[in-house]
């Protein structure tokens, strides 16, 4: 078996991606693209933003006026016997009509006001919420974007080794016939392959499942996709420093800001739990005006005006030790949502310290297993050129090309977590966008 010179095998590795794929082949952005209008993720989170945003509009109401009309019309018959001497029989039928408008406008109702900045807040949490989701439907494009090219790669590098070992297997045989070598290194051949086969079948099925989860975000088969390009040279984070991305999560995290808003909202229950304490007073008004031809007990029609005007005044004296039980329980659920937001800064400053060091080791680890690539493709050339002058055997072969194998996968694997780790890091600090998605897609080719 010739063996393949180390320039040309690295550059046939490119960036172990940019491999001959169809014209129509899609990229990252349509893919993502797409799932922003299939996704069922986050059509229900901008379903939850649209409704939260109604709660201000509903809580303001409690402040403004409350106007409502009523009008009813009525037909009587009115039957009676009086029992005197002589007894006097009464039937009369007669019409009645009464129209009331009523309104009342509140002038202090603190637990009222309290809901109203509730709903405020609840509003603006609503953005960090979709924010969040909208982020996390970034990463999760990514890495199952990501996901099926490596196992698309997987299944070509299994593919090529397989074709490699079939070559030595086939010269193991011909050096046994001919009686330059043992039945060893046909056997020694013949189990790689096997295995090699069986690891085939483990990678077709590894990447149908890839496939799989892809389209259960943008709710169909993606056709073939684009590959990252040659030339891509992963850098560290900029700026190179932990405590810059940990200062910036603790602060700029959207699931801290979330838990800040919780606390805020807490905070307000408890003020309005106490309002159960303070009295109301309103504004009332009303108008009445009814009419009937008759009545009961004359024949003669009327017509009647009135009009109402005055302050209401509601004082709680007792209501059975409610308000206290709903003070006890607001003062409560303000300290959890307090352990919820210190819960929320640790897993933020966890985020950004591990997102920050994934990206600079994978950096590194590409640059790493670049050069084992170029130091694995030398030491097979080497280990068949000594299985031609006979001081390497079959197996010294076949394990180094197993390593080779091994080594691009790695690489292949360095590039994705550097790529979805880059996004991660962004998504701890709040500020990933469509901008770091099209960065990426640059850099992906046909």
């Amino acid at each position: 078996m010739k063996p393949p010179s180390v320039p040309a095998l690295v550059a046939g590795l490119g960036l172990v991606f940019a491999l001959a794929v169809p014209a129509s082949a899609e990229d990252l952005m349509q893919i993502y693209r797409e799932a922003v209008r299939a996704d069922p993720a986050i059509a229900a989170a901008k379903s939850s933003w649209e409704a939260t945003q109604e709660k201000a509009p509903q809580a303001l109401a409690g402040l403004l006026p409350l106007v409502s009309a009523t009008v009813s019309a009525n037909v009587n018959n009115y039957d009676a016997t009086i029992k005197t001497d002589p007894q006097t029989d009464i039937n009369r039928n007669f019409n009645q009509a009464i129209g009331v408008i009523s309104a009342s406008q509140p002038l202090f109702r603190y637990q009222n006001q309290v809901l109203y900045d509730q709903a405020k807040q609840q509003v603006t949490q609503a953005d960090y919420v979709l924010s969040v989701a909208q982020q996390d439907l970034i990463v999760r494009v990514a890495v199952a974007y990501f996901d099926v090219l490596l196992a698309q790669y997987n299944i070509e590098l299994a593919e090529s080794q397989k074709k490699a070992v079939v070559e030595q297997l086939a010269q193991a045989k011909r050096n046994f016939e001919v009686g330059v070598a043992t039945i060893t290194d046909t056997n020694e051949a013949q189990a790689k392959y096997d295995a090699i086969v069986a690891q085939e079948i483990l990678t077709r099925n590894e990447y149908d499942n890839r496939v799989t989860a892809l389209r259960a975000i943008i709710g169909r088969v993606p056709r073939d996709l684009k590959r990252l390009g040659v030339g891509f040279q992963p850098e560290p984070p900029e700026p190179n420093v932990a405590d810059y991305w940990v200062d910036r999560a603790l602060k700029e995290n959207l699931n801290v800001r979330i838990a800040e808003a919780n606390l805020e909202i807490a905070k307000l229950e408890v003020d309005r739990a106490k309002g159960g304490h303070y009295p109301t007073l309103d504004l009332v008004a009303s108008y009445t005006a009814q009419g009937a031809n008759a009545a009961v007990t004359s024949t003669v029609g009327s017509n009647q005006r009135q009009a109402v005007l005055g302050l209401q005044l509601n004082v709680p004296i007792y209501q059975g030790g409610f308000v206290n039980s709903r003070v006890r329980e607001a003062i409560a659920l303000l300290e959890k949502s307090r352990q919820d937001l210190e819960g929320a800064r640790r897993a933020a400053l966890f985020q950004a310290q591990t997102g920050f060091t994934g990206v600079a080791s994978a950096a590194a680890s590409v640059r790493a297993f670049e050069q084992a690539v170029v130091s694995a493709e030398s030491a097979l050339a080497s280990n068949i050129l000594g299985q031609e002058v006979g001081v390497r055997t079959f197996l010294d072969v076949l394990q180094v090309q197993q390593n080779v194998y091994s080594t691009r996968r790695d690489l292949a694997q360095a590039y994705f977590q550097y790529l979805v780790g880059a996004l991660r890091l962004k998504f701890a600090i709040g500020t990933l966008s469509d901008t770091d998605v099209e960065n990426i897609n640059r850099r992906l080719r046909d």
